[in-house]
Formats: C-alpha cells, sequence, structure tokens
C-alpha cells in the first residue's frame, strides 16, 4: 500500500529500496510512528488502522460480543473505546468494575475477537455523556476549576488514574495485550482554559503508569485556535471532522501542528447526536462512504462513530450542550450510525464495508444478522371506581387491567417520599444544591409554605439561570405547571397561608461539551412569591433508581391502576411474553415526560411532545420469559385518561433533519 508523503498532501512516497522499512523481530511487539514514511510502523512494518467507535458503558453487557463481531466483519482493525471516570468512580474513593461496568472483560472480549484498541480513558472524554465523563461530586468543592491545573482537580484525577492505569498497562501492544494507542484528554482546544501545565501534567502521569513506549495523542477540532490549545509536544496531534468537509484542507490543519507522520482522523462523523426539541439528525450513507475513500486514499488512519447505544441509565446517563441555550441530549444514542441502535447492520455499514474492501482484505464470513424483534403490542388499561378489597395502601389508587397477565398500580410521588428519601429530609432556610445534598443525579424535591394567604393570583418566581434544570410545582399536592432552564420562570398561583408547596427539581444532565462544565444542579437560588422571598425548606434527596431496582413498589403493593393524573406519579405494572425474551421498543402515545423502568433496569427518559424520539429501545436481555416483567413509569407532567404502553418492532422518530455538515464536538 502506497503511503502519504511527507512533503505534502495527495504525494505518494513508495517504500524505497535504499531505505527498507524496519522488519519486526519474532519477539518485538512495538506500535510507533514512523516520521520518515508518514505511517504508524506495528512491529517495524507500516500500518495504517481503520477504526470504529463504541461505548460498552451504552451496550447492554450480553450484546457486547454481537456489536463487536459485527464491527470486525465490517472490516475494521480496530475499536475506539472510551472509559467514563463517573461510571466508575461513582462516589470519592468508591470504585465499581462490575457487570456492565467490567471494562477488563470488555477489553479481553475485543483482544479475543481479533481488534485492536485505541482507548480514550480521559479524564474527560464529551462522548455527550454526562459530564463528558467528570464525576459530579467533584463539584462538592464548588470553586473547584475542572480541567485546569487546579491542585483539587489535579488531586482527585491522580487518584483516579493511579487506579484506571494499571488496569490497562498489561494490555498495551507491547506487553502483548491489544491497545496500540491511548488518547490524553479529549478536544481540549474546545476548552476555555488552555491550560498548558494541565495537559503536561497528565502527560507524565500517562507516562508515570503506562511506560515510555506506549504512543500517546490528542484529538481537536481542525480550528487553529484549538490545535494550539489542545496540543503538546510529547503528545501525537490528530484532527476529527465529518464527511462534506475538505479532506485535504482538514488534514492541511493537522499538518500545520505535525509536519510528518501519519494522517488520523479520531473522529469521522457518520451521523449525529439529537438534541431533545430538535429533528433528528441524518446523515447519507453515499456522503459518508465517499468522505471515507477520500481519507483512505490519502493513506490515512480513521476511526469512525460506528455504534451507536442506548442509555442503559440515567446514573450518569446523556449530557447536553449548551450552544445559546442548554440542549439536553436525548435519551437514544442512535446517532443514524452504521450500526443501529438495537444493533442492526444498516445501508451505511454495508456501504462503508464496500469501502474498506478496496484498500484491504475483508473477513471471510457472512456478516451476523440484525437481532430479531418482537412487536409485543398494546399494553392498556381501564379505570374502575372502587379499589379492591383488601388495599391497604390509601395512597394508591387502583383498579383492573384488561389483560389477564397485566396488572398496574398508581401513586403520587409527594405521597411516597418515605420510600425515595428513606433518611428524611434536610432543614434548610434557603435551597441547596444536589451539590450541596451531595446527589449527583435525579430528582430532589423542595418542600415549603405558603408564608401568607394568596388571594388574587400571585407569581412564583425564580431568579434567572437558577433552575438547574426543570421544575415540577404542587401547591397542595396539585400540578401548577413546570419551570425551566431557559425558559419559563414564573407561575401564578393562589392559596392560603400554610399551603404546600413542593418542586420537585430534575437533572437533565450536566453540560459535556464547551466551556461549562461546572454544571451545578437544582435551585440554584431562591423562589420568590410577588418578590417577596420563601424560607424554611425541607428537601428530600431521591433515590428513585435505587428503590426500583430493589423491586419497589411490586413487591410492597397491590394490583391497582389509574390513569388521567396529572403531576409527579409512579404506574407501575407487569406483562408477560410469549414465550421469547426479544429486542423491542416501547412508545408512550399520550404521556407527556417520564422515566421508564422494566425489571428495575432503568432505560431512560421519554418526552414525547418534545421528541425527536418517541420511542425507547429494550434490549431482549432485560426481559424474562415465563415470568412477570415489572414495568414503572414516572410520569412527570401527565398521563393518558387510559394509560398504556405500545410495544413495537422498530423505533420511531418523528421528524428527520439531514445535516450536509457537522460541527465538531
Amino acid at each position: 500500500e502506497a503511503w502519504e508523503g511527507a512533503d505534502g498532501l495527495g504525494e505518494v512516497l513508495q517504500p524505497s529500496s535504499s531505505a527498507p522499512l524496519l522488519q519486526a523481530s519474532p519477539s518485538a511487539r512495538s506500535f510507533q510512528l514512523d516520521y520518515e514514511h508518514n505511517c504508524f510502523l506495528k512491529d517495524g512494518a507500516p500500518f495504517r488502522y481503520i477504526s470504529g467507535s463504541i461505548h460498552y458503558a451504552r451496550v447492554p453487557r450480553p450484546a457486547w460480543r454481537d456489536r463487536l463481531l459485527k464491527m470486525y466483519m465490517s472490516g475494521l482493525s480496530a475499536v475506539q473505546v472510551y472509559i467514563p471516570w463517573n461510571y466508575h468512580e461513582t462516589l470519592p474513593g468508591v470504585y465499581d468494575f462490575t457487570g456492565n461496568r467490567d471494562v477488563e472483560a470488555f477489553l479481553d472480549l475485543t483482544a479475543e475477537l481479533g481488534l485492536l484498541v485505541i482507548l480514550r480513558p480521559g479524564p474527560y472524554i464529551c462522548a455527550e455523556w454526562e459530564m463528558g465523563g467528570l464525576p459530579a461530586w467533584l463539584l462538592w468543592k464548588p470553586d473547584i476549576i475542572l480541567r485546569t491545573s487546579d491542585p483539587a482537580y489535579l488531586a482527585a484525577v491522580d487518584s483516579w488514574l493511579h487506579i484506571l492505569l494499571p488496569k490497562i498497562k498489561p494490555r498495551l501492544y507491547q506487553h502483548g495485550g491489544n491497545i496500540i494507542s491511548v488518547q490524553v484528554e479529549n478536544e481540549y482546544g474546545s476548552y476555555y482554559a488552555c491550560d498548558h501545565g494541565y495537559l503536561r501534567h497528565l502527560l507524565g502521569s500517562f507516562r508515570a503508569l503506562l511506560g515510555s513506549e506506549v504512543l500517546l495523542f490528542t484529538t481537536d477540532s481542525t480550528r487553529a485556535e484549538e490545535l494550539r490549545c489542545g496540543t503538546l509536544q510529547g503528545l501525537y496531534a490528530t484532527v476529527d471532522f465529518g464527511p462534506g468537509s475538505n479532506v485535504t484542507e482538514a488534514f492541511g490543519a493537522q499538518r500545520r501542528v505535525e509536519p510528518k507522520g501519519p494522517l488520523v482522523n479520531s473522529e469521522y462523523y457518520t451521523g449525529w447526536l439529537d438534541y431533545w426539541g430538535e429533528a433528528h439528525a441524518s446523515t447519507s450513507a453515499a456522503q459518508v462512504a465517499q468522505g471515507l475513500e477520500d481519507m483512505l486514499q490519502l493513506g490515512a488512519s480513521i476511526n469512525m462513530q460506528v455504534s451507536p447505544f442506548l442509555q442503559l441509565t440515567s446514573l450518569p446517563g446523556p449530557g447536553a450542550d449548551y450552544k445559546d441555550q442548554y440542549k439536553p441530549v436525548t435519551t437514544s444514542y442512535d446517532y443514524d450510525a452504521p450500526l443501529s441502535e438495537a444493533g442492526d447492520p444498516t445501508e451505511k455499514l454495508f456501504a462503508i464495508r464496500t469501502v474498506i474492501s478496496k484498500f484491504q482484505p475483508l473477513p471471510v464470513g457472512p456478516m451476523p444478522p440484525a437481532t430479531p424483534k418482537y412487536a409485543y403490542g398494546l399494553v392498556a388499561l381501564r379505570k374502575v371506581s372502587a379499589c379492591p378489597k383488601g388495599c391497604p395502601a390509601p395512597a394508591w389508587h387502583c383498579s383492573a387491567g384488561q389483560h389477564p397477565s397485566l396488572s398496574w398500580q398508581y401513586a403520587d410521588l409527594l405521597d411516597v417520599l418515605d420510600v425515595l428519601c428513606p433518611s428524611g429530609p434536610i432543614q434548610s432556610q434557603f435551597p441547596l444544591t444536589f451539590e450541596a445534598l451531595k446527589q449527583a443525579h435525579g430528582f430532589v424535591v423542595y418542600h415549603t409554605q405558603l408564608p401568607c394567604d394568596v388571594p388574587d393570583p400571585a407569581t412564583l418566581a425564580a431568579p434567572p439561570h437558577s433552575i438547574c434544570d426543570r421544575g415540577y410545582v404542587m401547591l397542595q399536592k396539585g400540578y401548577q405547571g413546570t419551570l425551566e432552564r431557559d425558559g419559563q420562570t414564573t407561575l401564578n398561583v393562589t392559596g392560603r397561608a400554610g399551603d404546600t408547596l413542593d418542586i420537585l427539581l430534575e437533572n437533565m444532565g450536566r453540560i459535556s461539551f464547551g466551556a461549562n462544565t461546572s454544571d451545578f444542579k437544582g435551585l440554584l437560588g431562591n423562589l420568590s412569591l410577588n418578590s417577596r422571598p420563601l424560607s424554611n425548606w425541607l428537601i428530600y434527596s431521591l433515590a428513585i433508581d435505587t428503590a426500583v431496582q430493589q423491586g419497589w413498589p411490586h413487591a410492597a403493593l397491590p394490583e391497582s391502576s389509574s390513569g388521567g393524573r396529572v403531576g409527579p406519579a409512579f404506574y407501575t405494572g407487569n406483562f408477560e411474553t410469549p414465550g421469547i425474551a426479544w429486542d423491542t421498543f416501547v412508545k408512550f402515545p399520550g404521556w407527556s415526560k417520564g422515566l421508564l423502568w422494566i425489571n428495575g433496569f432503568n432505560l431512560g427518559r421519554y418526552w414525547t411532545c418534545r421528541g425527536p424520539q418517541q420511542t425507547l429501545f429494550v434490549p431482549g436481555s432485560v426481559l424474562h420469559v415465563g415470568r412477570p416483567n415489572n414495568i414503572t413509569v414516572l410520569e412527570l407532567e401527565g398521563a393518558p385518561r387510559t394509560p398504556l404502553l405500545l410495544f413495537l418492532d422498530r423505533p420511531l422518530f418523528n421528524r428527520t433533519l439531514g445535516h450536509s455538515t457537522m460541527a465538531t464536538e
């Protein structure tokens, strides 16, 4: 294969017999830069990779092998793997590498399948992941300056790297493993700080813990200022860009900071992410394939976004961007990628495979098929006027379901605070943030009372930028409406002195890209009533995920149901599958906004009125065969009069937007 020459793009240099390339000795394993021939050397021989990204944290562990095998059969020689810090160090010094978080098992599986690995351990990764992978507990120090040389931040980073990188070192290519290179930080040039001392500290830490031989690199956009701030001597500089970009110009930007060495696009965007309230993004297969071929003609190494992902859990879960306003990312990370969210090969994947076949042999054998899907159908309820005899919980409003294998229950969230916050509330004169409460994710209830009679409508108001991110307001447990970040921040209310006022605050995801990753959550300022500050708050940190995972409310409450309610409430029930546990998609006809759990497994948010995502993916590995599947829905604004879920065999998005170019992110 011909390799791009040192003197310019498009100039091709054949290996010269007068300057033979090094050949690997039988015992030597190495992965290095060849500045003379502008390529990588793997065991001394010229090498370039064609890679695809996959996020193990967003793919159910039972599906790891299927997704990786499909990537291998596509002709990829490598996969690129992010490691989200906040997925593993959930609290300071508390680590989880079990189950779906067993990154070592995932890496060992890539090796078993013959794939090389390009590792991206951060500490910041972006990835449209909550806070870019940084743990929310860093913000327990409210003055911390993230992604800089701030001593408090560096101390936390060093502690994490001393746990993580020793797990990585034995898996480096030089030590017999399959990890050929490791990225330091991620798109640091896009961050305001431009702190090269921070990058130097990371370089020293990675070298100390991984050794001097591993190839370390950075990734940034092609913008000159970002390459200036995001690169550092000792870290090989790569770029990222999508289809529609001028390939020659884009790699020319890399050449300005790396005059010699391999051309590398570390993030070739085969699609794009979705934001709530915006159109579903899509990119044509032909455009993606053409861009790939143009880069391969230049001898470049490329990593593509190939396998999209479901958000397995809201903890940590999707992040958000800030582009003139707060823009939370949808639950689905479908990305219009070559492998669908359910792991199905698409037209785009086969177009990519065809391009790859022009440059290197494809693996022998067929592409693994799409996973089987099943439309389990409509799960419907009807309301009745009375509670069945023996119903012991007055907080629950009960009826019988239509389907013989289906039963439902209902409860207002405010009626079950003792279950969701077993430690009880914290008293405070003024509201406290999630971070002050040491709560990373989910929901917090702020409870107080009206200080005086309000016979005429009075304005309940929040200071600018103080609702982070959505506040569901209840007066005397009656739903009044929603306050929203960068949206409505006032409501008119009436009531009597002593009436209860509750605000359920939802974290919609911390900002994962841009200047402000210090994204504090909750009520950041005090609410006022006709400009009079409210005080004497009881604050409930809710552990909803924990309660649902432990079997609540199915294990504790009778069969019942109700519909047509407004405001935050739980709807739970169960259904049985017809002897199979296949992948499926859940639609929410008539529901507003909320979260879904099946068998204690958090499948993420739905927001039907905002879209574009209209269904949640349910992997078959979540479902039971031969026994009931427990469903829990937390509806935040208002359920339909007849609560029902519709199980389909395909995903639904309400609009599609074609993107001809992709912003760097």
